[in-house]
């Protein structure tokens, strides 16, 4: 009987999950949730990358000149009459601040003018009246234009064109008695000789004596036209500037 009794406790130990070779170990409970977490898996990352395409906005930053024709930017915009330069517009009016009495603000007098192809926004707000208002902003509208817009030149055959001609000092040996009277920054057709003038000084690199030559004057006389007005200065110093050339003075 004591042979038998052993017998049944070997065979029960030897049949035990613990010493079968087949059975799955037991864990810890601690360690028991990190074996029982699945198999982690890490996706392929894929980077789609989309053509990027540069266009040129007209000055005035934003998203001036998009969606419209690359040539739309070099139309002759300050030849335009006030009514075509206004189709191209968007107006606003708004309540001006600021002092200039006490009907100053009763109305929406104050007119914001934005140029559709350039993105160029010019306002007036000095007048009580909307009418006057607006003829101002077109001006300042048109000066902007010519400070900001520029327009390609090649010049292996360029002519200058006659707006530039009459701002030229009569001095100028390239400049014929039938253009007429020297026109003044005080003129209104002083922008489109103003714009002509820094198209040829952006293509020239900023080179005030290089301008010169082909204008047929001396480096001091066309200095002192770009001086004359504190718009034009301005844009030409910005121009120079950023071709690493000192400012003039």
């Amino acid at each position: 009987m004591a042979a038998r009794a052993l017998l049944l406790r070997t065979t029960a130990r030897c049949c035990s999950p613990l010493h079968s070779p087949s059975a799955a170990p037991r864990l810890h409970p601690r360690l028991r949730s990190h074996a029982a977490a699945p198999q982690l898996r890490f996706p392929a990352l894929s980077f789609s990358a989309s053509a990027a395409s540069t266009s040129s906005h007209g000055p005035g930053g934003g998203d001036a000149g998009e969606g419209e024709d690359d040539k739309g930017a070099y139309e002759n915009y300050l030849g335009m009459s006030d009514d075509e330069l206004m189709a191209q517009c968007d107006m606003g009016t708004f309540k001006s601040s600021g002092p200039g009495g006490q009907h100053r603000n009763k109305r929406e007098s104050a007119v914001r003018l934005r140029h559709h192809p350039t993105g160029i926004v010019a306002q007036a707000v000095e007048d009580r009246s909307q009418h006057k208002n607006r003829s101002s902003a077109l001006s300042r509208l048109r000066t902007l234009i010519a400070l900001k817009v520029r327009r390609p030149i090649n010049l292996d055959n360029y002519t200058p064109p006659v707006e530039l001609l009459q701002i030229l000092p009569l001095k100028s040996t390239i400049r014929s008695k039938d253009v007429g009277s020297q026109i003044g920054p005080n003129n209104p057709k002083f922008s489109q000789g103003m714009q002509a003038l820094l198209d040829l000084l952006f293509a020239v690199e900023g080179s005030v004596s290089e301008a010169a030559k082909i204008l047929g004057l001396s480096t001091g006389a066309l200095s002192r036209l770009i001086l004359s007005d504190d718009s034009l200065r301005a844009a030409a110093n910005e121009l120079r500037a950023s071709k690493g050339l000192k400012p003039l003075r």
